[in-house]
């Protein structure tokens, strides 16, 4: 089959045959049909967080089931699905506990001594799986517990941008943060993540939503999916326009960028009392820098990992939100793709050019 290779930081990926082990016990075959291009990828392309090569890409993505290994009930040939990295084994504590987002169980991965599940054609050379999915190629070889069954109707291409952008951006306003109704938010950042964070806090029921970005083109698509409010952060201080637009600051703030500085304004336009989540993946070794003092008056910062999420409850919901109107998945797309073009996709989204590339392989 066709893939994605990554080997290594700061280079293109390269696209090559790759072959797929049979699927074992508890194990799915998926068909991939569409996977979106997420920024995540491309820090790891970027180099700022490290990843083993060679290795095949990609982690937001919707298909269709092929083979089914042993053990395995819940699913058979024909299903439409979406795959999920937050693959949960059911029994540990984090499982328990209700944050199965968390799991890190070594159940859900082939033991050692057991076949690789990629490798190069024709070689013996292993392929290492991106966060338990790889999506970047024409199938996945993945655990039946990194897959929800979604309902036919639902397009394909859209159903990927569940898989992630969506799933946490949503998910942090509604499982993380729980955004309660009538209360102020804002959104650093309008690529993908934040887009879905700002849906959330619509359908959340936030009174006021702001949005703030450098790019004119990303704020008006925020206005369009639920910010009432938008502010350009490459015009002055970010922090004080929102202290002006909500007489004081916000209830709830969101980092979905990726960067320490903003993780810092996040905190710092929080009303007394407030909330900041954040999101994005900021670089391995950056620091965020808080004023000690603001914790005086209750303000709180916390993490967020794939939204909190329930994927195996939250997805069908999105989806029905999404048939309903109350999700806008559409406008998120901003150009279909090939494989081959993935390249010119991480060039778009550093550019700024783009919410969301989604990679098709099926019209299916």
């Amino acid at each position: 089959m066709k893939a994605g290779i990554f080997h290594g930081a700061n280079q293109p990926l390269t696209i090559e045959d790759v072959e797929l082990d049979k699927p074992m016990a508890r194990e799915v075959i998926v068909r991939t049909v569409a996977s979106g291009v997420c920024h995540s990828d491309l820090h790891f392309v970027d180099g700022l967080y490290p990843y083993p090569a060679p290795a095949v890409l990609g982690h937001e993505a919707a298909g269709i089931v092929e083979e089914v290994g042993e053990l395995v009930t819940d699913f058979q040939e024909g299903d439409h699905v979406i795959a999920c990295l937050s693959v949960f084994c059911g029994n540990c504590e984090r499982c328990l506990t209700g944050h199965p987002n968390l799991c890190s169980s070594p159940a859900t991965r082939r033991a050692p001594g057991d076949p690789p599940k990629m490798t190069l054609a024709g070689t013996d050379t292993l392929v290492h799986q991106f966060l338990n999915v790889s999506s970047f190629a024409e199938r996945m070889l993945l655990h039946e517990n990194a897959i929800v069954k979604i309902r036919d109707d639902m397009p394909l291409a859209q159903a990927a941008l569940i898989g992630c952008g969506v799933m946490t951006g949503v998910g942090a306003a509604l499982n993380t943060a729980k955004v309660e109704p009538g209360s102020t938010t804002v959104v650093f950042g309008a690529g993908g993540v934040g887009l879905s964070a700002i849906q959330g806090c619509r359908i959340a029921g936030a009174r006021q939503i702001i949005a703030v970005d450098l790019v004119e083109s990303k704020l008006g698509l925020a206005k369009e999916l639920g910010a009432t409010h938008l502010v350009d952060a490459s015009d002055g201080d970010p922090v004080e326009k929102i202290r002006e637009l909500t007489g004081g600051g916000v209830d709830y703030s969101f980092e979905a960028i990726g960067l320490g500085k903003v993780a810092t304004q996040a905190f710092d336009c929080l009303r007394p009392g407030g909330t900041a989540t954040i999101i994005g993946m900021i670089p391995v070794g950056e620091k965020v820098v808080l004023d000690g003092p603001a914790f005086l008056s209750e303000k709180k910062i916390q993490g967020c990992t794939m939204g909190s999420n329930r994927f195996r409850v939250d997805m069908p919901r999105y989806i029905d939100f999404y048939l309903q109107g109350r999700l806008k998945l559409d406008e998120m797309i901003t150009k279909r793709a090939k494989l081959e073009d993935v390249n010119e996709a991480f060039r778009a989204m550093k550019a700024g050019e783009v919410a969301r590339t989604v990679l098709m392989f099926d019209e299916a």
